[in-house]
This record gives structure tokens, sequence and C-alpha cells, in this order.
């Protein structure tokens, strides 16, 4: 069995007018919701256990899949209506609807990409703890990794620098995060001693001493957040090249 999370809660702030009647998630691009682009790419990549959380108009999201059948899948509403739980605590609460023996590989709705997502999961080596997709892109917050594996994370506009390792190897390489990721089963106790609210990076970074938390190098990756209400052209014209 292959399993993923879908990040469907937020509230999508930057862009309205159209969140203030709708998820994210709904909002349309290529002619269908940002969400059936992401299930559907994750059902070509054999995935057929998805679990998707929910807080903003959440009653739309669920009517919307059961409207279509849950694609022929088995998914799950992770429901965070009373609370907004962020990234890492939303997969926290998560885990009771997840397999606790399987990879789960996580990824926003607000994402469009090529990537290979079957390949992508089947490239993570034996003692890997979670897999990163990141690129070489400019943007102002980077993770750091010394021979793939992370060590750190910085924000090159203000010079804040934060790692667990006491200093950061002088040949450690900034690369840009993607909103995609592969944790592994090893890492689902630690979730669990976490607080019910926390960004998974924030977890990432304090476990990636003693956590093989690596990279994966996303070569001649083409990535759109679709986040902002300028960006809803820009993805037009992505689909037609990338069409789901």
């Amino acid at each position: 069995m292959r399993q993923a999370m879908i990040f469907a809660a937020g509230l999508g702030t930057r862009l309205r007018p159209l969140t203030d009647t709708m998820p994210k998630a709904l909002v349309r691009v290529g002619g269908e919701p940002l969400l059936w682009h992401v299930v559907m790419r994750l059902r070509a990549a054999g995935f057929d256990r998805l679990v998707i959380n929910v807080h903003h108009f959440a009653d739309q999201i669920v009517e919307y899949l059961e409207a279509n059948g849950n694609f022929g899948l088995d998914i799950r509403v992770s429901d965070e209506r009373a609370c907004l739980l962020e990234t890492g605590g939303g997969i926290r609460h998560a885990l009771p609807l997840l397999d606790a023996s399987a990879p789960v590989l996580i990824h926003n709705v607000d994402i469009l990409s090529n990537i290979d997502l079957t390949a992508f999961y089947e490239s993570a080596e034996a003692g890997t703890d979670a897999l990163l997709l990141v690129s070489q892109r400019t943007t102002k917050r980077y993770l750091l990794f010394d021979q793939q594996r992370l060590v750190g994370w910085t924000n090159v506009e203000t010079g804040e620098v934060r790692t667990p390792l006491g200093t950061i190897p002088g040949e450690a390489e900034q690369l840009a995060f993607s909103g995609v990721h592969l944790l592994m089963p090893t890492m689902f106790p630690l979730l669990m001693e976490e607080p019910d609210r926390f960004p998974i990076i924030d977890f990432y970074l304090r476990h990636c001493g003693e956590k093989r938390i690596m990279a994966h190098i996303g070569h001649g990756l083409q990535l759109l957040d679709v986040g902002k209400l300028d960006s809803l052209e820009q993805a037009e014209q992505f689909l037609r090249h990338f069409p789901t």
C-alpha cells in the first residue's frame, strides 16, 4: 500500500477574495480544483490511501470528495475544524488515519510540479528517516545540506541560521524546499512527542542531528506554488506544459 497526505486545511489568505467563499483546495486552475490535480497525480503514481486535512470551508471539501466518490480511492479526512495545527501538527493529528508501518508522502495542495512521484517515493535509500524534495532555485529561506543530509536552515535576507549541530559545515549546500516530502515510520513516535501545533520544518531541524533527513534534488524540477492571485495565470500556463 502507498499512502499520502495532502495539506488542504490552510486559510489561503493570499488568494482572497476567492478564498472568502471557498477553500484554497477548491480554487480552479486548468478547469479543475487544485485538490483534483494533486489527487490525480497521486492516483496515477499508485497511491491508494490519501489523508486530506481540512479546516477552512471544510464542508465544501468533504462534499466535493463525496460527490466524486473519493475518486475510487481510500480517502480519509483529518478534521482540523476546531483549530489549525500547522504542518507538523497536521501530520501528528492524522497519524491514526495512516498505516503506522508504511512511509507517507506529504504534498501541499497548492503545489504544481513535474516531479515523478513514483520515482521520488521509491528513491529513499535504506536508513533514510525523511526525504525532502528540494531544488536549486532562488528564494529567501533555504534548507542547508551537507552531502545531501539536512544540517540547518538559513534566511539569506536576515542572515539568520538555525542548526542543532553547533556549526554548519563550510561546504553546506543551500537548497529550496518544495512542499513535497516523504516521512518514514521511524519518525512517527517522535511526532507523537510534539505539541498539538508545530511546523514540520522545525521538527526536521530539531532531529537532523540524530536522524537521516535527506535531500532529493529535483534536477529539471519545474514547480509552481499557486499561493497568490497573480500565480493563477501562471498555473494555467504551467498546466498547458505539464498537464495533469
